[in-house]
């Protein structure tokens, strides 16, 4: 089994998940090294290079898509925009396309470095998932846990990872933290606002944003 691995903070939770896989199932399993952005992952599943992925919300409607996303309820300082002159995330289809449904012009950014700016300057950004929830009063989901094959499987590890608490060690938090360049603390923080379930408020959510995007 092969899963793509998109290396920002949000998706910490899962790699520790899948670290932590019994033995005997760990060695048949694989998650790629080739850590990337979004929409590198979705090229990769596109082209069925891996059999499994968190793809961009925008790519996952044509995709075998599980009950697992990444979502936010609300504000996640990671997906901003700079009001200003109009300048896309080349790394997410799915921010470019709420910024363009919320009506928003300016620079967007996506991921850690986003967070990073978010914390130094929180007053010169636009936080899209918070504006999202405030004009709809629906979470937003950014992505979704497909698969290309062995669709039983990876419906099961979809539905453990859901529903297993996922307590990341303060030694393995850190040392993310580090090397990302924010204090623990603020990494802490940040993962509370990312949900991973999609249940049925998240599928409304992810359909009112669909439906507005194809109006675009």
């Amino acid at each position: 089994m092969n899963i793509a691995n998109i290396s920002y903070l949000n998706l910490l939770p899962f790699r520790f998940f899948l670290k932590k896989k019994p033995k005997l199932f760990a060695q048949k399993l694989q998650s790629t090294k080739r850590g990337s952005y979004p929409s590198k992952i979705n090229e990769m599943f596109r082209r069925k290079l891996v059999d499994a992925a968190f793809v961009s919300s925008v790519e996952s409607t044509r995709a075998n898509r599980t009950s697992s996303g990444i979502v936010a309820k609300g504000a996640v300082k990671s997906v901003i925009i700079k009001l200003g002159e109009c300048k896309s995330d080349n790394e997410s289809a799915t921010s470019n396309t709420l910024a363009r449904v919320l009506g928003l012009e300016g620079e967007v950014f996506i991921g850690d470095k986003a967070l990073l700016k978010y914390l130094l300057a929180p007053s010169e950004y636009i936080d899209l998932a918070g504006l999202w929830h405030k004009k709809t009063g629906l979470p937003f989901v950014f992505g979704r846990f497909c698969f290309n094959r062995h669709g039983a499987r990876y419906k099961r590890l979809s539905d453990e990872f859901r529903c297993r608490k996922i307590n990341i060690p303060h030694y393995l938090m850190e040392r993310e933290a580090r090397q990302k360049g924010f204090k623990t603390k603020d990494a802490k923080e940040y993962l509370k606002l990312i949900s991973y379930s999609v249940g049925a408020k998240e599928e409304r959510g992810f359909a009112l944003f669909m439906k507005k995007a194809k109006k675009l």
